[in-house]
């Protein structure tokens, strides 16, 4: 027998039917009924499945935290054509806009709007509200309006899906509703209609006796495009609630203002890893001197994780300042540490780096002296030459193969003698490297007429 979740997945992957066709209201429907008994995330796991499959990307977290931290691994782009480098290209098909054409579907979903399962009325409501279903704001509105905390609270959610403009004033009215669930959905949905009228309000109920409210108040303001909101976010970062305390600094760097990094450097010392791990990550949003200089105690941070934070904002700043407190870090005890500091370095493009990326290439771990092969391409200097010649000789063909790009990154024709001798390498993917790094410097010595491609890493958190 199929669970709920695997229902909800077949048919909103588009079976029985074909992905184009249209979606039969009836099963939505049983579906919906189904799920009204399911377990709490077997429903949430539902209603994702069946949203993210429909083009309407959401999560089951109502207030996600995107925070980019690239676990780099080197990738040289330019040899890409060669076919053993070959990358599949998949091609997905997503539904896109097929609530446009089908007011029958979304119908189905109307009815439930009142349902005696939270999840499966949320999930109506954000179905609705994020297809701008026709009648949807009223509806909305007379939920919000409702007796019941329950159908206010999807009133709340469905307003903010629908990013509706005309929805401000009830929302911010509704954050001094007797619920905290409601409070908490119309602080989110503030947020998600972005509007600088609502800094004032939200800023008010950071300090509501609800953790779950503060915390979607502080989600909202990190979402909101307005100076207005950093002051207030700065005073949450004392606020009891870690978990609270967290949102505020990732609401600081979501900001990516240089007027946050005072505020943040006031958590430099906070008791949970967790909150100096975000606020490492926002001063590398911020950027600027003054967050290199913040940055630098978090370096040495007893927990590995917040060092590795510090060491990825470091790069993202890419200041030639960071450059020595990274170079610190190629020698440190965790080998995530180790690497993240040697991208680091690589983004600097700062030849002060070259010495400290020499002793990555010695590194115990191959990834670490991969990875700085490839951070001495990036930083392009031909006093690396000599570092990399050696690499050339590497037990590991990834390393090897690394040692020869960024060879031909740097050009120089003293490395013309140790590539030769790489077109023997026992390695297909080495010779192939070696033959074009060679390809990029002339007979003369000098780089040849090719552009000289930056090269990326890939990865991700």
């Amino acid at each position: 027998m199929l669970t709920p979740f695997l229902a909800v997945a077949t048919i909103a992957l588009g079976a029985p039917g074909t992905p184009s066709s249209p979606m039969d209201s009836s099963a939505i429907a049983r579906v919906l009924l189904l799920l009204r008994s399911a377990d709490t995330t077997v429903c949430e796991l539902a209603a994702e499945t069946i949203g993210n499959s429909w083009g309407m990307r959401w999560g089951s977290d109502l207030l996600p935290m995107p925070m980019p931290m690239p676990m780099p691994t080197p990738m040289p782009m330019p040899m890409m054509r060669h076919g053993s480098f070959r990358v599949p290209h998949p091609h997905v098909h997503i539904r896109h806009g097929w609530w446009s054409d089908e007011p029958a579907t979304l119908g189905a979903f109307r009815p439930f709007l009142r349902d005696e399962s939270r999840c499966v009325r949320n999930l109506a409501a954000r179905v609705l509200g994020r297809a701008r279903a026709a009648g949807s704001y009223d509806a909305f509105l007379a939920l919000l309006r409702d007796a019941s905390p329950g159908l206010r609270e999807t009133g709340a959610l469905g307003l903010g899906e629908l990013d509706d403009q005309r929805a401000l004033g009830s929302l911010q009215e509704a954050l001094r509703d007797r619920d905290p669930g409601v409070r908490a959905a119309a602080a989110r949905g503030l947020g998600e209609i972005d509007d600088s009228s609502s800094v004032g309000p939200l800023a008010r109920v950071l300090t509501d006796e609800s953790e779950h409210v503060r915390l979607a108040a502080a989600w909202a303001l990190g979402s909101i495009d307005a100076p207005g909101a950093i002051e207030p976010l700065g005073r949450t970062l004392h606020d009891r609630s870690s978990t609270v305390r967290t949102m505020a600094a990732w609401a600081l760097g979501a900001r990516a203002s240089r007027s946050a990094v005072t505020a943040l450097g006031g958590a430099l010392k906070d008791p949970s890893p967790a909150v100096r791990r975000v606020v490492a990550w926002a001063l590398g949003q911020a950027g600027g001197q003054d967050a290199v200089d913040q940055l630098q105690p978090l370096l040495g941070d007893s927990d590995p994780a917040v060092r590795v934070a510090a060491a990825h904002a470091l790069g993202e700043i890419g200041s030639s300042e960071a450059v020595p407190h990274l170079s610190a870090l190629v020698r440190d005890t965790s080998r995530e540490v180790r690497r993240t500091a040697i991208w680091g370095l690589g983004q600097s493009g700062d030849r002060a780096a070259v010495s400290a990326l020499g002793g990555g290439l010695k590194d115990r771990d191959a990834d670490v002296r991969q990875l700085s092969a490839w951070a001495l391409g990036e930083v392009g200097d031909a006093s690396a030459v000599a570092l990399l010649a050696g690499a050339l000789k590497d037990a590991e063909p990834e390393v090897r193969g690394a040692a020869a790009w960024a060879l031909g990154q740097i050009g120089s024709a003293e490395a013309r003698a140790p590539l030769e001798t790489a077109l023997k390498d026992s390695s297909p993917e080495v010779r192939a490297a070696a033959q074009w790094a060679l390809d990029q410097i002339d007979d003369d010595g000098h780089r040849g007429p090719r552009p000289r491609p930056r090269v990326r890493v890939r990865g991700g958190i």
